[in-house]
């Protein structure tokens, strides 16, 4: 009798594994491995994001699991050549070319030797490729996978190298293309003009995307960075997720495959702000434009989509402020960010109740009125006093050096696994291609 029922107990519990199982091979954060040949890479980059950014928005959710939490497999470490906290165009360098270079430097190894990159050893192998931020296309994270400099800044001399490397380009950065007669940055060149002789169709605003036919496309829809999602203009500007499907759409057509890094850029902005709501809702468009990748990746069944941050930002906590606290859905309740709300205020700061009131639902103390009234950069106050009502607590408007999270989904997700340096993912990426990539 004893026998029959521990029989019956190991049967139930095999049931139901195989049920549990059958429960994770549906859901959205399930990972199909396999060593086949991957055809595409769909490269999704946080920036400034971190494992705190990861638990808050979470919380954020209301506690709900998040794909992040689906898909999660490794960790890696992130600094640079010349410094433990890195910069976001040496983090991006690492994880476009394999190789360390010094804060500051794009596409280029610390002695100025220039380097290759992933997607470059993606287009010599015959595959379309693509870069999608929500930042100036010229920024430090999509110029490390295109262009060679040694200064981040020059996104003039960016802008030029940015053509025909990739075959879709998506963001923000018009100015960067247009010559200097017609309110650009450029000398004398039109960047658009000569996009257009290169057969890139140019995209100017959301519609425009959402009907894009091309081949090549080159999608500016802002003079610098794009609008924060709290703050944007849905009939003007695309979100993050819909530059994602429609770059995913064009370069798919290639039968030899593609490569596709997608940025998040402004987690990083709502960082250096310290403002937690526009954080939040940045990582919730990331993830958005994550599960559009997700769902391509499990129709398709040979795409490798990986995700990381290129570092923390901020120093971001969960909870803080000598509690036990954490009340990061709070953050909900904000409709605008901080940098918004800020320029709402007069300059004798006799609205400051009322501008809360109206776009973060927060009835501001007496003492949080001062505070934000009293304050050299009334941004800054404005999120502090929300980041607090939420217990999140920050340590810094600059990066910080701790080691990321690392996501993966589908075919050759099993090479993302466990402990590695940034400078890993590309090399990882090249072999589950089965693409050479070697630097000379």
């Amino acid at each position: 009798m004893r026998r029959k029922l521990w029989l019956g107990v190991l049967i139930f519990a095999l049931v139901l594994t195989a049920w549990n199982a059958g429960l994770l091979a549906d859901s959205a954060g399930a990972r199909p491995e396999g060593h086949g040949k991957v055809q595409n890479v769909i490269f999704m980059i946080g920036d400034g994001f971190s494992a705190a950014y990861a638990t808050n928005y979470r919380l954020y959710k209301g506690d709900r699991p998040t794909l992040f939490d689906q898909t999660l497999s490794g960790m890696i470490r992130t600094a640079s050549a010349d410094n433990a906290v890195t910069d976001s165009a040496a983090a991006a360098t690492a994880m476009a070319t394999g190789v360390k270079t010094n804060n500051d430097m794009v596409g280029m190894a610390p002695d100025g030797k220039k380097l290759k990159t992933i997607l470059e050893a993606a287009k010599e192998s015959g595959k379309s490729t693509g870069l999608v931020s929500t930042s100036s296309v010229t920024h430090a994270t999509p110029a490390s996978f295109a262009a060679k400099v040694p200064d981040r800044d020059d996104e003039v001399a960016i802008a030029p190298q940015m053509l025909g490397k990739p075959d879709v380009l998506l963001g923000g950065g018009k100015q960067f293309f247009l010559p200097e007669s017609e309110g650009g940055k450029q000398p004398e060149r039109n960047l658009i003009e000569e996009a257009r002789a290169q057969g890139y169709q140019v995209l100017e605003n959301r519609d425009q995307l959402l009907k894009a036919k091309g081949k090549k496309l080159l999608g500016l829809f802002a003079d610098e960075g794009m609008a924060p999602e709290l703050d944007r203009d849905k009939s003007k500007e695309p979100s993050l997720a819909e530059m994602t499907r429609t770059a995913i759409n064009t370069l798919k057509t290639n039968k030899k495959g593609f490569f596709l890094m997608v940025e998040g850029s402004q987690i990083d902005w709502g960082g250096h702000d310290n403002d937690a709501a526009w954080a939040m809702k940045e990582t919730e468009a990331f993830e958005e434009a994550f599960r559009v990748a997700v769902d391509f990746a499990k129709r398709d069944g040979r795409t490798l989509v990986v995700v990381t941050g290129d570092h923390d930002t901020g120093g971001m906590s969960v909870g803080g402020y000598n509690e036990y606290k954490n009340r990061a859905e709070i953050l909900r309740n904000v409709t605008a960010t901080g940098q918004f709300m800020a320029a709402q205020i007069d300059e004798k700061g006799s609205n400051i109740r009322e501008v809360l009131k109206k776009y973060a639902k927060i009835d501001l103390t007496d003492e949080e009125v001062e505070q934000i009234r009293n304050a050299e950069n009334r941004k800054l106050a404005i999120n502090r006093v929300i980041s607090r009502r939420a217990y999140i607590g920050w340590t810094s408007t600059a990066h910080t050096g701790v080691n990321l999270p690392v996501y993966s989904y589908g075919k050759g997700s099993d090479l993302f696994q466990g402990w590695m340096d940034n400078t890993d993912l590309p090399k990882r990426m090249a072999q589950a291609m089965k693409i050479e990539f070697k630097q000379k």
